[in-house]
This record gives C-alpha cells, sequence and structure tokens, in this order.
C-alpha cells in the first residue's frame, strides 16, 4: 500500500512539472532584464556622479589655492596700502603746515601790499625821480645818451598806471625830454674808445726812424750766380772777399734829409707821451669836449709823421685809424633835465600839501 502511494506522488510530481503551467512566463522574463539594466544603469550613474564629484572636488581645491594666493596677495596690499597711507597722512601734515606757513608769508605780503598801496603814488614819484638822476649822471659824467634815453622811457612807463592830471603833466615834460634826446646826433662813443685802446696797443710797437733797419739785397743776381759757377776756387774766394767788403756800407735814399735822433730815454719818455696823449683823448671823447680831442689827435699824429717810421705797416695802419678818428665830430651839447627835474620836485611838494 506504501508502494502504491509513493509511486502515485511521485507519478503527480512529474506530471507537474513536464505540464506547461509550470514554465516560466515571459512577463518574468521581461522584468527580470529590466532590473538588471536597472541595476547597471544605476551603476553607470553612480560611477558617472562619482567621477563628476572627484572632478569638483578638484576643481574646487584648485579654487581654493587659487583663493588663498590672492588672499595672500590682498594682505601684501592691504599691507602696502596701509603703510602708503601712513606715509600720505604724513605728507599731508607736512603739506599743511607749509600751507600754513605760506598762507602767513601771503597775509605778510597782503600786508605790505596794502601799505604800498595806500601811498603808490608817493612811490611812483620816487622811482621817477631816481631814474631821473640815473637819466642826468649818465649825461653829464659818461655822456651816455642811449643809457639816458633808457632811463626816461622807463621813468614814463612807470607813471602810465598813474591817471592822474599831475601824473599826466609830468610824462609831458619827460616826453619833450625824451624828443630832445633823440634829436641828438648818434656818436659811437663805445666804438670810438676800442678803436683808441686799440691804436694805444699799436703804438707800442711801432718803429722810430732811428730804429730803421736798412734793407739789404744780399740774394745774388741770375748773372753772378752765373759768374760763380765759372770761377775756380781762387776767383770764388776773391769775390765772396769783395762781396763782404760792399756789404759793409749801405747808401739808401731817405724821405726826411735828417731824421731825429733819439737816445734810448727820449724814445721811451716819447712812447709814454704818446699813450698819455691818447688817454686823455679818451677822456675827451666821453666828456664831448671837441676841441681837447682835436687837439689830441692832432699831437699824436704829428709825432707819428715825425718820428716813426711811416713806411712800416703798423705805423701805416695807426695813421689811417687816426684820420678815420679825425673825422668824427664829438662835440654835442648835452641837455641838462632840469625841466623835469623841476617837475618831480613839484609833484612831490604837492603830494607832500595832500598829505
Amino acid at each position: 500500500m506504501n508502494g502504491d502511494q509513493s509511486s502515485s506522488v511521485q507519478s503527480a510530481i512529474q506530471t507537474r512539472l513536464e505540464s506547461p503551467e509550470r514554465k516560466p512566463s515571459l512577463f518574468a522574463k521581461t522584468a527580470l532584464v529590466l532590473v538588471v539594466l536597472t541595476l547597471f544603469s544605476l551603476a553607470w550613474q553612480w560611477l558617472n556622479t562619482r567621477q563628476r564629484f572627484n572632478e569638483v572636488e578638484k576643481s574646487l581645491s584648485q579654487k581654493l589655492d587659487e583663493y588663498q594666493a590672492i588672499n595672500q596677495q590682498s594682505l601684501t596690499l592691504a599691507k602696502q596700502a596701509e603703510e602708503r597711507s601712513t606715509q600720505a597722512n604724513a605728507r599731508t601734515v607736512l603739506l599743511e603746515e607749509k600751507l600754513a606757513e605760506s598762507r602767513d608769508q601771503q597775509d605778510a605780503l597782503q600786508t605790505l601790499y596794502d601799505q604800498l598801496a595806500e601811498n603808490r603814488e608817493a612811490t611812483a614819484v620816487a622811482e621817477v625821480e631816481q631814474l631821473l638822476t640815473i637819466a642826468n649822471q649818465q649825461l653829464q659824467l659818461a655822456g651816455n645818451v642811449k643809457s639816458a634815453l633808457l632811463a626816461l622811457q622807463a621813468a614814463d612807463k612807470r607813471l602810465e598806471p598813474l591817471e592822474l592830471p599831475r601824473a599826466t603833466q609830468l610824462r609831458a615834460t619827460l616826453a619833450l625830454e625824451i624828443v630832445k634826446l633823440r634829436a641828438l646826433p648818434q656818436v659811437d662813443v663805445m666804438s670810438m674808445s676800442a678803436q683808441l685802446e686799440r691804436l694805444a696797443n699799436l703804438c707800442a710797437t711801432l718803429p722810430l726812424i732811428s730804429e730803421r733797419q736798412p734793407t739789404l739785397n744780399q740774394a745774388a743776381t741770375h748773372k753772378d750766380v752765373l759768374k760763380i759757377k765759372q770761377m775756380n776756387t781762387l776767383q770764388k774766394f776773391a769775390f765772396s772777399i769783395w762781396n763782404d767788403i760792399k756789404n759793409l756800407v749801405t747808401v739808401e735814399r731817405i724821405d726826411k734829409p735828417e731824421p731825429p735822433l733819439l737816445s734810448a730815454d727820449l724814445a721811451f719818455y716819447l712812447r709814454e707821451n704818446l699813450k698819455l696823449r691818447l688817454l686823455t683823448a679818451r677822456i675827451a671823447l666821453l666828456q664831448h669836449d671837441e676841441a681837447s680831442y682835436s687837439a689830441d689827435i692832432k699831437m699824436i699824429n704829428h709825432w707819428l709823421n715825425q718820428y716813426y717810421d711811416t713806411k712800416h705797416p703798423n705805423t701805416i695802419e695807426a695813421l689811417a685809424m687816426l684820420k678815420k678818428l679825425s673825422d668824427n665830430n664829438v662835440g654835442i651839447e648835452l641837455p641838462q633835465l632840469t625841466e623835469s627835474i623841476a617837475a618831480v620836485n613839484r609833484y612831490k611838494l604837492s603830494l607832500e600839501k595832500s598829505d
């Protein structure tokens, strides 16, 4: 009985196993595939995410290093900026001190300017008086018309800002004086003085007639050279002796039959007197003394023609310079500027009365 039961059970199990209802369905296979794909997808996404996370972590680490470097530079710059700010503050303090000093100086100058502005007219008149004194000194002492004219023009320019009737009247007087100075003949005193100085230096090198050396013609002519070549030794010796004997005495024709012979002392005094005459001629030129100037020039010319070698190039040059200097007229009657000085004195009196 038991054997029958066991066989029946085995046959039943085999039957169930062999039946088509017990085989896996298509849905189960599909679900299994989907599950596997899902697992693979999740694994790939996890790996991808992990890789990106690593990249992001690496990028953040680099940026953090950069930020730290930038932060270090910022700290350095901040420190430098702080140092510069300290220096700027020190400079600002120094500039403020200098500005305060400048303001004090400006205040002092303003005070001084106000004090001068209160008496501007008197100051201008004092300056004009000084300029007129300078102009008069240039005319009377140095005979310098150009400098006096410049001084008068400067005085007129100084009165120009004063738009007052008495200042206008004084300017009119100065204008008349300026016209008078401009009408004077122009004498180049500086150039003539320089020529006299050049003449004084030149006269120190002029030879006297007594010091003139005769010109000896010691060069043999062409015929003498030919003769010497044709002579024998004895004839050449005799010719040289005869030639030396002929040169012992030289006859020369001069323009003056009896030239003055001066000793060394007299020649020295002559040169010194010549220098003195040139000096007095320069003084007469500066003083516009026509008579003294002409007398000195004539005396110098006379001495050069009488005692000096007129054929020497330096003497010829000196005589030419004397001729040029004698042709100039140095006698000029210079004005006294009395009208302008009197006008300034009247101006000063009027200012004193108004005070």
